[in-house]
């Protein structure tokens, strides 16, 4: 786990309204809520990490999905074939 945050992401935590990070803290998993708890990370920080873990989440779910749609798109030529 990263120990620093983003200055990009901290930018974004700064236009959060406080339901919209409060979402974004409901989400917090793994070792980030222990160390958010035990005030070894501010609020601004733990949020700033969730944003950047999603992000990457994302990422490579959109590049697993693009890998599915082209397997099947090869596999629907094949048939056609």
């Amino acid at each position: 786990m990263k120990d620093k945050s983003n200055p990009v992401y901290l930018e974004k935590v700064q236009q959060l309204s406080p339901a919209e990070a409060e979402r974004v803290l409901s989400r917090m998993g793994g070792k980030l809520p222990k160390r958010f708890i035990k005030e070894k990370l501010s609020q601004e920080e733990a949020l700033a990490l969730q944003l950047e873990i999603e992000d990457e989440q994302l990422n490579e779910w959109r590049d697993k999905m693009a890998k599915l749609r082209e397997e099947d798109e090869k596999q629907t030529k094949k048939k056609k074939d």
